[in-house]
């Protein structure tokens, strides 16, 4: 039995921090949809398991509603079957019977009820689909009393926390992790978390397969699983499905001699154009390597699809030379040492500290451009 697992497509999200860029990751959420169904026939799958949250809310328009099916619909090779979610859960006229009601096609399947579902000969699915967001009982606790013929593969789908993992993901909504040991199943397919995990032999997250926040997973994935059969354990298959990679850095610099390093990692990242990096520095610098820094930054920002910049744990000190370079003796000088007076006097609140810090660089930063002008 070979089958691919996914989960957590959660079909029209909100991304309102990236501004225009926002409908562009809306879309690689669809296109994941399309990239599963081609990674099935490349791998000879005929059955794709979504362990819940197709949908990011309970009340999508209609376009929204429609979009996953319609992505589905050229599969019809493919069956394509979907599970309620804590974000999508099986309530009386919500979003499962919306999609009922405008019509499904025959090779997509919504597991509604927990009950055995006859996937292929000799192999059967148990749902555990949610009807609430928020269950405070294990709902594959069912399975263990489930019949399925002798010989037959069971394989669980569920979307919740371990009952030892409950740190990222929900805090109610608990899955036994011994449920494959309880249930005599083959295999566990969650979802919930984020990213791609075993939990146990045969007890395993998919992830995302298209991220949508930092620090949790930086590609888009789900899971090829293969069962030789019953009792066998399974093989288990990562396969890239996203767009985007969501990347998080931290940096520290103490002196310029480290940016065109720093430059050159970042710059190396695989699919610079795609990739969304969290990046956050820290360390003190000169101000002549402060400026030539925030230039490299400009152009790095310009070069990936978004750049989250935390700059708060990076201090700026000048130097002699930095001031020299500012004015020798005169006015903008004396406006220089006043602000590196502020900057280094422990006595300034830190909110204070740091808008004088920005101004030194401020000031720095124009004069050394007004005499690079006139050099030119």
């Amino acid at each position: 039995m070979r089958f691919i697992h996914t989960a957590d497509w959660q079909i029209g999200k909100v991304f309102k921090q990236f501004g225009a860029k926002e409908e562009a990751l809306r879309q690689a959420r669809l296109a994941a949809i399309e990239r599963l169904g081609e990674l099935a026939r490349t791998n000879n799958v005929q059955h794709i398991l979504v362990a819940g949250d197709v949908y990011d809310n309970e009340a999508p328009n209609t376009i929204t509603l429609r979009a996953p099916i319609e992505r589905m619909k050229p599969f019809a090779d493919i069956q394509w079957h979907l599970l309620p979610g804590n974000h999508d859960p099986h309530r009386p006229e919500g979003v499962w019977d919306r999609v009922a009601q405008l019509g499904i096609p025959a090779h997509v399947h919504v597991h509604l009820t927990p009950t055995p579902v006859l996937l292929t000969d000799g192999a059967f699915l148990l749902p555990a689909p949610l009807l609430r967001k928020s269950e405070f009982n294990d709902l594959t606790e069912w399975m263990d009393g489930a019949a399925t013929p002798p010989g037959a593969l069971r394989i669980g789908l569920a979307h919740g926390a371990v009952t030892n993992f409950t740190s990222e993901g929900e805090a109610t909504n608990p899955v036994d992790p011994a449920r494959p040991a309880k249930a005599k199943l083959d295999y566990l397919a969650l979802g919930d978390w984020h990213r791609t995990l075993q939990i146990g032999p045969a007890v395993w997250y998919a992830g995302t397969p298209e991220p949508d926040r930092a620090g949790r997973q930086e590609r888009g994935t789900a899971l090829l699983v293969e069962i030789p059969g019953p009792g066998a354990p399974a093989s288990v298959t990562p396969l890239t499905t996203g767009t985007y990679r969501w990347v998080t850095r931290t940096e520290r610099l103490s002196d310029g001699s480290e940016l065109a390093d720093l430059d050159q990692r970042l710059r190396n990242e695989q699919d610079l154009s795609r990739l969304i990096l969290r990046l956050r520095l820290e360390g003190t610098l000169p101000l002549a390597a402060h400026a030539e820094l925030q230039r490299r930054l400009v152009d790095l920002e310009a070069a990936v699809f978004h750049l989250d910049l935390d700059q708060t744990a990076l201090v700026a000190r000048p130097t002699a030379a930095d001031l020299e370079a500012i004015d020798f003796d005169g006015v903008l000088r004396r406006s220089a040492d006043r602000l590196k007076t502020m900057v280094d006097d422990p006595a300034q609140s830190a909110e204070t500290r740091r808008r004088a810090e920005d101004a030194l660089v401020e000031l720095y930063l124009r004069v050394v451009d007004q005499q690079q002008g006139k050099a030119a």
